[in-house]
């Protein structure tokens, strides 16, 4: 197979030699690869719990509740806003399991009864939501699930972050699809 290497600064990606690739390869396959400055530092994983750290339970209403972590992201470089819903996603996936389904209380998982997909992806918002604490906690012991205790608003925090930084919509697919039911392996018993 025939591999054709070109090196051209994001700046300069045009529609046009997105056009003159296309006609010279056709269907041919596109791997992109980011080389960025080497003094840019990646969002680390204690950045996310410290984001998430941020939130203020002692307010009632979730966008008051959310308020301090949006600040904090939007603070960020948009490119850690991206990184923090990857690392978002890798978390709820990670709870995406059977057995965390099955501790949630009254809409707990049954075989053959009602189980609300988006009541639980909300729960294990709420699992990470109460901090880094909790959500290693839970993943070593599932009894520890919420029970009938959500979070959603977590779920739109890098989309509020991205769009009160830049003034546009959010559209991006994360890492970890983590829609209820995603991690194949968590599901099989």
């Amino acid at each position: 197979m025939a591999v054709s290497t070109f090196k051209i600064s994001l700046n300069e990606l045009s529609p046009a030699f997105v056009k003159e690739m296309q006609e010279k390869y056709g269907e041919a396959e596109l791997e992109i690869k980011v080389n960025r400055e080497p003094e840019f530092i990646p969002l680390k994983e204690n950045d996310f719990w410290a984001i998430i750290d941020l939130l203020d339970w002692n307010k009632k209403e979730d966008k008051e509740i959310l308020a301090p972590a949006l600040e904090g992201l939007t603070n960020y470089p948009i490119a850690h806003i991206y990184a923090f819903e990857d690392i978002l996603s890798e978390k709820l996936y990670l709870l995406d399991q059977r057995i965390f389904a099955e501790q949630t209380g009254e809409n707990a998982y049954k075989k053959d009864g009602f189980f609300s997909v988006d009541t639980f992806l909300y729960a294990r918002a709420c699992v990470i939501a109460n901090g880094e604490r909790v959500f290693k906690e839970v993943l070593k012991n599932p009894k520890l699930m919420p029970k009938g205790i959500t979070f959603e608003p977590l779920l739109s925090l890098a989309s509020f972050a991205f769009e009160s930084k830049t003034g546009n919509t959010f559209n991006y697919v994360p890492t970890y699809n983590y829609e209820t039911f995603s991690n194949k392996k968590g599901w099989n018993k």
